[in-house]
């Protein structure tokens, strides 16, 4: 066993492993180590522990340091550095007119070397490009073509499922995928659906294959022969999560849907595509497959409890019912005389008892005399035919005949509301000609 410290370089996820020197290193503490390319700058991911000598790379390397203010400072000069080299590699390039994307600068700790990385389809000669970044930069040039996965690496992103690309996050290396692995999970040939941001297939292929394989094993094929507990069939459907199939029973009518079954329902007697010549069918059928309920103890264990009681914001609504029960009957909600339908009359505008005839005469008096009447006559249509209605009366009288023998009429009021004259409240209206 030997003691070590797990430390991680900036835009990497793998860890390496350091002799920390006797020096006790804690988790996010940043440190100085030695490297093959100089000295760098890492962050610790794991404090001082112990692992097997088969799992480390002898010589093993040795921390220099912890990591000081200066350190720091020096690190964030070589940012701009960076940035300030990228913008002159750009117009370099174009000036060379080279056929080649550049996708990141890394500078070393100590400022002696400049590393360029780029991609490109194919060999780029490169080295008028390298002379004249050296003579800028006056250190040492290192141009390194990398691939497509490489470079969605470096720069990052979100793939299809929302999250930030594997291999910037966790993965320690490239995955070889296949094709072979989208079609043993059942997955959509399109290379749109399997393929990620940098046009290769998806690392998260990977992942599941080991489980589909194994399930694969127990699985029957598509269009094998099996027996069910219905009868004889063939496969025509499998899915290896469920661990279901779906069967077309021989003697099933042509519109009638697959029958679907558990991989334990099913009888597997010819695996994959064949004939049935020579393949006896046993008499004895499977049994159904049924799924295991929990007991009746975890059952009452995790049930909702039943409430007896009203919950509390419900007593209001009973305090309210029996204070209505309790007041008399004319009280009551809806009762015959309640004060709500007291106020719902007092609400239409009209009086309760029916116009007498006096009062009926003193409306007339007050119109006659100028004044605003409360409300309108009656229409002559809800009067006794004999009788003449009074409020036409005076309009009546107001009619008088011309020299022509024309009959000149009161203009009606305007339905807005009465007009005002300039005659006064109490001056008569003078009657004008149509």
């Amino acid at each position: 066993m030997t003691e070590v410290i797990s430390v991680r370089f900036r835009g990497g996820c793998k860890n390496y492993y350091f002799d920390p020197k006797d020096a006790q290193v804690k988790m996010g503490d940043q440190v100085i180590v030695e490297t093959t390319q100089g000295p760098e700058f890492a962050t610790c991911t794991e404090g001082n522990h112990e692992v097997e000598d088969s799992t480390i790379v002898k010589p093993l390397a040795a921390m220099i340091r912890m990591a000081t203010e200066n350190d720091r400072r020096t690190v964030e000069y070589n940012r701009k550095r960076e940035s300030e080299a990228f913008d002159i590699c750009e117009k370099k390039i174009a000036d060379h007119g080279l056929d080649m994307k550049l996708v990141n600068v890394n500078c070393a700790f100590d400022g002696s070397k400049i590393i360029f990385f780029f991609t490109a389809d194919g060999r780029v000669d490169f080295r008028e490009l390298v002379r004249d970044l050296a003579g800028v930069f006056r250190a040492r040039i290192e141009l390194r073509q990398i691939g497509v996965r490489d470079e969605a690496k470096m720069i990052g992103g979100l793939g299809i499922c929302g999250r930030p690309f594997c291999c910037s996050q966790f993965l320690d290396g490239f995955m070889p995928v296949s094709i072979k692995m989208a079609k043993t999970q059942n997955l959509s040939l399109n290379p749109t659906k399997i393929s990620g941001t940098c046009g290769r297939l998806m690392c998260c292929l990977k992942y599941e294959q080991n489980a589909y394989e194994d399930a694969a094993k127990r699985m029957p094929k598509s269009e094998s022969f099996v027996q069910t507990p219905d009868g004889p069939g063939n496969v025509k459907s499998v899915d290896l999560l469920q661990e279901k199939v779906k069967v077309n029973l021989d003697g099933s009518m042509p519109n009638e849907p697959l029958k679907c079954y558990h991989n334990c329902e099913i009888c597997v007697l010819r695996n994959g595509k064949g004939t049935r010549d020579g393949i006896e069918i046993p008499a004895a059928r499977p049994e159904r497959y049924v799924e295991e309920k929990p007991e009746e103890e975890e059952t009452a264990m995790f049930s909702t409890p039943t409430i007896s009681a009203p919950p509390f914001y419900m007593n209001h609504l009973e305090n309210q019912v029996e204070e209505a029960e309790t007041l008399p009957v004319r009280e009551k909600i809806g009762g015959p005389d309640s004060p709500e339908k007291r106020r719902r009359r007092r609400s239409r505008g009209r009086r309760s008892t029916p116009r007498t005839e006096s009062t009926a005469g003193a409306d007339k008096s007050a119109q006659s005399a100028g004044k605003t009447a409360e409300r309108p006559a009656k229409p002559a249509a809800l009067k006794p035919a004999g009788e003449k209605p009074a409020a036409q009366k005076p309009r009546a009288a107001a009619n008088q005949e011309n020299q022509d023998g024309a009959v000149k009429r009161r203009r009606p009021h305007h339905r807005g509301g009465r007009r005002h004259h300039g005659g006064g409240s109490g001056a008569p209206e003078t009657p004008k000609t149509e």
